[in-house]
């Protein structure tokens, strides 16, 4: 028992009182491997549609046929159970079973970002020890530069799953990415190690290896995050905590959305963790199809919406944004859907009040990160509270701690998020120290700081602030960057904005606000209007001092404001 009072606020989990009749607020995890639970869904959905990719359509009978293909040609490659083999690829067939083909051989994977260049691509190959990797031909010039000597590349086109490479291309989105790349040369594949994906899936029967799994200890995967600080390091999922992520995701949502009965669109990138393991996984075992896209086309996606009847739909705040004015959203019958949820980025509520009152459909706000497997609070089936994104999952516990030490805070005040469940990831790849600074010890229990910034209210409701990282001072005073954006992108002129603080000996750090105003507003609203306007909502030591106006804010893959590069510049 702990003797901090606030801890036992949070321990005693208000939050239950809004799960639905039936949810236990507690979860016994069942101890089962990703590569058995491939296994039964395949079995059980075999002749259900798996994957439909740009008009081609894959059952999990073919799914698990080329999976156990791919399986056996890795094994007699030489890969062996604990091996490192990296996946360099967009949202595909090719992903997916290169993914599950490769855990069959034993191995464990890192999915590196396409949108990674040569110095990126280095480091993480090296920081894993990747000795293989399974790459997107047009993406392998990279992989060359970076010049990591590997054992054996594998490479795909996208076409080899496509019924009709004209009509991917007819998307002007694809067609304008693809004109920047080219395939390697032919006399690559003479090179020794070097082999075309499909080639292995024609050569190998399908007989797999048989592999034991510790589910507790062995890794499924190696995605790469920030952390605190530095480089990038590697989060060491395991087969139990993807065991976790979905069953705390089947106990919360199990009321509304049935096994074998949804369709999904896949547009988030696979190589993300949210796309990793809410999308890709969590559809193909539960029974689900997914509509897979390589790139997030918006005509491409609604009419996918609307042609596959899809039932939900993850995505971040930034497609929802762009939505909102959007001339074709109204195609879709937005209500139909079971299940919006938006993650990966806070929510604003400018952003979540406009896309209600568009298409009369609500948003279901959620937060995890890489360390909790993607998932870890979100809002109840029906039950949204604005500005909020939602309540601990079953068999999870939430809390606020000082950002400065290991106490907690009391109920209402705002802290540092700290999170403890079966979801939450051993640690950092061959990183002690950011694992210590991350995961630490109270009363015996391990808890994930997790670096971001929250309150809870009396209902067990959490609120985002920011990350602490991002958190602005100004003359001692903390600046919340995001609340500052809520305000300037209220503003009706205002299309996006980042805000940073910028260092100043006389002050601390000023804010500084990167404006990007509506096509029609630029050159007519000034950085003094803008100015007045924060003035009016804000106190006077958050309202941004410098105003910049530009075209576009930098984004990450998962289209966050990259608050990190506007800092570098």
């Amino acid at each position: 028992m702990t003797s901090d009072p606030n801890k036992a606020k949070y321990e005693a989990r208000p939050w239950t009182q809004w799960y639905y009749e039936g949810v236990s607020p507690d979860i016994e995890i069942e101890e089962k491997s990703v590569v058995d639970t491939f296994d039964e869904a395949t079995e059980k959905w075999k002749d259900k549609t798996a994957l439909a990719f740009y008009g081609r359509k894959m059952s999990y009978r073919e799914v698990r046929d080329q999976v156990d293909r791919f399986a056996t040609a890795l094994h007699d490659l030489g890969v062996r159970k604990g091996d490192k083999v990296a996946l360099l690829l967009l949202n595909s067939p090719q992903f997916i079973i290169a993914y599950f083909g490769a855990l069959k051989a034993g191995a464990t994977l890192t999915a590196i970002s396409p949108l990674y260049v040569s110095p990126e691509i280095k480091h993480q190959l090296e920081d894993s020890g990747a000795r293989m990797i399974v790459c997107q031909d047009i993406l392998y010039d990279n992989v060359e530069k970076s010049g990591v000597k590997l054992d054996a590349v594998i490479l795909t086109g996208i076409g080899e799953y496509l019924p009709s490479l004209k009509k991917f291309l007819g998307s002007s989105v694809l067609r304008a990415v693809y004109q920047k790349m080219a395939a390697p040369p032919v006399e690559l594949f003479q090179r020794e190690g070097v082999y075309r994906f499909q080639d292995l899936i024609k050569k190998y029967a399908p007989q797999p290896p048989k592999i034991e799994f510790n589910v507790k200890e062995d890794l499924v995967t190696l995605p790469y995050t920030g952390g605190t600080t530095g480089l990038p390091k590697g989060a060491m999922i395991t087969h139990y905590n993807f065991a976790a992520a979905r069953q705390l995701a089947d106990g919360f949502w199990g009321n509304v959305v049935q096994e074998g009965k949804e369709t999904i669109i896949a547009y988030l990138p696979f190589y993300h963790i949210y796309g990793q393991s809410v999308v890709m996984m969590g559809s193909l075992t539960q029974g689900y199809t997914q509509v897979i896209f390589t790139t997030p086309d918006p005509d491409d996606i609604l009419n996918a919406i609307d042609s596959y009847k899809a039932t939900i739909f993850y995505s971040v705040p930034a497609l929802y944004k762009y939505l909102i004015d959007y001339e074709r959203t109204d195609r879709v019958n937005w209500k139909r859907i079971k299940v919006l949820i938006s993650g990966a980025d806070a929510l604003l509520e400018d952003t979540a009040k406009g896309w209600e009152k568009r298409t009369g459909a609500p948003i279901h706000e959620g937060w995890g990160m890489t360390e909790t497997t993607s998932v870890g609070i979100v809002s109840p089936y029906g039950r949204i509270k604005i500005g909020s994104f939602g309540v601990p999952m079953p068999g999870t516990v939430a809390g606020i701690l000082d950002p400065e030490s290991t106490k907690f805070l009391p109920v209402g005040e705002t802290g540092e998020l700290a999170f403890k469940g079966p979801n939450v990831v051993k640690g950092y790849w061959g990183n002690p120290e950011e694992t210590r600074q991350m995961f630490i010890d109270i009363d015996g229990e391990v808890w994930l700081r997790t670096g971001d910034l929250a309150r809870m209210d009396e209902e067990g409701y959490f609120y985002f602030y920011d990350r602490k990282r991002d958190m602005i001072k100004y003359k001692g005073l903390a600046v919340f960057a995001r609340e500052v954006e809520e305000v300037l992108t209220a503003h009706p002129q205002v299309a996006e904005a980042g805000v940073i603080g910028l260092p100043d000996p006389e002050v601390g750090e000023r804010v500084k606000a990167i404006v990007v105003l509506e096509r029609e507003a630029r050159g007519r609203v000034s950085e003094e209007e803008i100015m007045k306007y924060c003035a009016e909502r804000l106190a006077h030591y958050k309202v941004p001092k410098i105003i910049e106006f530009r075209g576009e804010v930098p984004k990450t893959d998962v289209g966050k404001v990259s608050r990190r590069e506007l800092r570098e510049e």
